[in-house]
């Protein structure tokens, strides 16, 4: 299976830098562009299935990309954000503030432990790897799309990469961005990381 793992666009809190965990954000103007533009990119790509989290700003870009293959978007529950708990919605700084004693344990290792109310960086991966499994055993050799969020693509790719989840910060995923992984072999491979090249035409 080729997985083509996309971020949904911009929100008013990635613009403001704010925490978006569950919180049902929609996506910013900006973002509906951006979002019309990675759709484009993938005008060539021959998909049979695109697969969203039901949350609003990761199913808007999801239609965006399925309109233009005459797909349905399906939605996966196991597919969802981080549950970020009493975070949803606060800056780094109030973080810090709030919950300085989480804040140096997730600094040293991240992937245990549990966000103040939320899930660990290990539960997500958890979920979100037997949803990849899912979909592989769906479309063995098919092209797939997976619309979701920044910790649960991150997560998604230490796993398939064979990378501990302390290394999760070392992989930027622009909003909007897509990265693939090729699924068909013993072990995945990374085909491309953090694309946010706009349709450049024939």
């Amino acid at each position: 299976m080729k997985l083509i793992l996309v971020r949904h666009g911009e929100t008013d809190w990635n613009e403001a830098r704010r925490v978006q965990g569950h919180a049902d954000t929609e996506l910013s103007d900006r973002g509906r562009q951006q979002v019309e533009e990675s759709a484009l990119a993938l005008d060539g790509e021959n998909i049979q299935a695109v697969y969203s989290s039901p949350l609003k700003r990761a199913m808007e870009t999801a239609r965006a990309i399925a309109r233009r293959h005459g797909l349905e978007v399906q939605e996966e529950e196991g597919l969802k954000e981080l549950d970020t708990g009493e975070m949803d919605g606060l800056s780094y700084t109030e973080m810090r503030s709030r919950f300085p004693d989480f804040m140096e344990v997730w600094a040293r290792d991240p992937g245990p432990v549990r966000l103040p109310g939320g899930e660990s960086l290990q539960e997500l991966q958890e979920r979100a790897w037997l949803v990849i499994q899912s979909l592989k055993a769906r479309h063995p050799t098919g092209t797939v799309v997976v619309v979701r969020h920044n910790f649960a693509l991150q997560v998604i790719l230490c796993r398939a990469l064979g990378l501990g989840l302390v290394c999760f910060r070392r992989l930027r995923l622009d909003v909007a961005s897509r990265s693939i992984l090729d699924l068909s072999g013993e072990r995945p491979c990374l085909l491309l990381l953090n694309d946010t090249c706009a349709h450049r035409g024939p």
